[in-house]
């Protein structure tokens, strides 16, 4: 299935969504990779402010290239997920509960999204183009010492992803290997 959905995303949104379904999402996103993670972490463990409120943000694992004449991105294609992954546990007790990156992530990621009701959604990375012409408007929000890979907070507009891990526990990486293996045999 192919669903529209517009930040901030909805408890009763992430439950009709399940493993293999499509969603383009309009409205605001944030970007960080590992070092913003670690960062942000170090923050919360020693209770300090946040440079933006991570309840009910969506995070995209990504280190965009520099915008094109009028555009507001340059490439903006996923990073491996999994590096994000000692982070996770802090990031969605503070709320962020939906992520969106490449790749498979650890078992108690996936513990932790079914435990929180949330979602890991994967984009394509080798549509790294295509993607950033789904961001309307970016906006520079912590970490500028970290280039690329500083948090950034984009509106986007029918952006592309596909459920991964869903609410529910169920993972797409496992499913899709079950189900070639089924036809294997």
């Amino acid at each position: 299935m192919i669903y529209k959905l517009h930040t901030p995303i909805q408890g009763k949104d992430i439950a009709k969504l399940h493993i293999g379904d499509i969603v383009l999402i309009s409205g605001t996103i944030y970007t960080a990779r590992d070092a913003a993670h670690k960062r942000l972490v170090e923050l919360i463990k020693s209770n300090q402010e946040l440079p933006l409120e991570l309840k009910d943000a969506i995070i995209y694992y990504v280190g965009p290239t520099p915008a094109k004449p009028n555009q507001a991105i340059g490439s903006a294609g996923p990073t491996s997920s999994y590096r994000m992954d000692p982070y996770v546990k802090d990031i969605m007790e503070k709320g962020s509960i939906i992520s969106i990156g490449k790749g498979p992530r650890a078992n108690y990621v996936k513990d932790l999204i079914k435990e929180h009701k949330g979602l890991y959604l994967s984009t394509i990375g080798g549509a790294a183009a295509a993607i950033g012409k789904t961001v309307i408007k970016r906006e520079l929000i912590a970490y500028p010492d970290l280039g690329a890979e500083a948090i950034q907070k984009l509106e986007v507009k029918d952006f592309y992803a596909i459920v991964t891990y869903d609410s529910y526990g169920e993972d797409l990486f496992t499913k899709g290997i079950e189900d070639f293996r089924k036809k294997q045999n």
